[in-house]
């Protein structure tokens, strides 16, 4: 058996992996309130050692452990992927039902048809019933809603106004305020389509009020560097080729010599 073959296709596996996340980092350059995603790269004798005692047969798998090749266990793994949500820019849109949080642990509340998730994405508009929604058709909810379950619905013909703290205003009259969500710890927060969160227990919601939260007329863009990104992409794709030498190496070369070194033994 050959370790450094199995040693080398975990690590481009691993190349892979990194590679899908750069990948739609880039193809969400341009969507509002993105946040990037980046990997962890560990390897694996330190996952096992991490973990070996949550396993289902402590005595064997203890046991079975120290027949474990070295090579082989030092073999790169994605520990972990993590989401990055630190603000990208603001730029100015100049549409009032845009909307930009200014700060990264603050989130829209939305009601989905899988239940309620968080967004950064305020790109709004207004349906058919005067109910403020995302693009997808989310209704936005208010500070109000656990209490009445009402959505935000603002009058035919007023306009709208939010002031710094998520206040909304149709005209001079207040009818509602943003659920100006903040997750008790956001690395809990799992990402879904449509830039949106979820969040394992309501509980772990609280609403923040006062201060200066949001900005009208105002969409965040994503955080996004292209050219970091670019370089990741570079680094990877030729991680993926030297790897590719390494395994031809190995099933050719390296068995080729082998195969005619044993064929010149004479008995």
């Amino acid at each position: 058996m050959q370790n450094g073959y199995y040693s080398v296709t975990g690590a481009m596996v691993t190349q892979f992996n990194r590679l899908d996340v750069i990948s739609n980092n880039l193809a969400n350059l341009n969507t509002t309130a993105f946040k990037r995603d980046d990997v962890v790269v560990g390897d694996f004798k330190r996952i096992f050692q991490e973990a070996k005692e949550e396993m289902p047969l402590p005595d064997n798998t203890k046991e079975g452990s120290k027949f474990l090749n070295a090579a082989i266990t030092r073999v790169p793994q994605v520990v972990e992927q993590y989401v990055q949500y630190n603000q990208g820019g603001v730029k100015n849109t100049g549409n009032p039902l845009d909307f930009a949080l200014k700060r990264e642990d603050i989130f829209f509340m939305v009601e989905t048809p899988n239940g309620i998730r968080l967004t950064q994405n305020g790109s709004f508009s207004m349906n058919d019933q005067g109910t403020l929604v995302t693009k997808e058709g989310y209704p936005v909810l208010p500070s109000t809603y656990f209490t009445n379950k009402q959505y935000i619905t603002v009058p035919e013909d007023a306009p709208l106004s939010v002031d710094k703290s998520g206040a909304l205003y149709a005209g001079a009259d207040e009818i509602g305020r943003f659920f100006m969500a903040q997750s008790d710890d956001i690395k809990t927060l799992t990402k879904e389509g449509d830039n949106l969160y979820r969040f394992n227990d309501l509980n772990e919601i609280t609403e923040m009020v006062g201060g200066d939260l949001v900005a009208q007329g105002f969409l965040e863009t994503s955080n996004i560097n292209p050219i970091s990104e670019m370089v990741g992409l570079i680094e990877t794709n030729r991680l993926v080729e030297i790897y590719q030498k390494v395994m031809h190496s190995h099933m050719n070369d390296l068995n080729s010599d082998a195969i005619n070194k044993l064929a010149s033994i004479k008995a």
